[in-house]
């Protein structure tokens, strides 16, 4: 992990951003953290930092957490059911005509 000012960021970011393949790079302003650098591989990285960071994803995961404490929850067994009812085909009746 490397450390640098905003100053040293803004006037290196090229060789800054070829940095953070290799760890984070932490920004500093008047000494204090502002930001990181973080050098990523594909999109779906990119999807898991964002999501990890999201206050309405972290917000649906803490209700999530409260109703399973409070034994709201389904089971692990409901669950997958569930996810297999959604996966099956669905079967749709043909409406069949009547000569007149």
């Amino acid at each position: 992990m490397r450390i640098a000012s905003v100053a040293q960021v803004k006037s290196q970011f090229s060789a800054f951003l070829k940095s953070s393949a290799g760890g984070p790079v932490v920004v500093t302003r008047n000494g204090k953290p502002v930001a990181v650098l973080v050098g990523v591989e594909d999109e779906d990285e990119i999807e898991r930092l964002l999501m990890a960071y999201s206050p309405r994803l972290r917000a649906i995961c803490d209700l999530s957490r409260q109703q399973i404490a409070e034994g709201k929850g389904v089971s692990h067994e409901q669950f997958w059911a569930g996810v297999e009812a959604r996966k099956a085909p669905k079967t749709r009746a043909k409406a069949t005509a009547k000569p007149t």
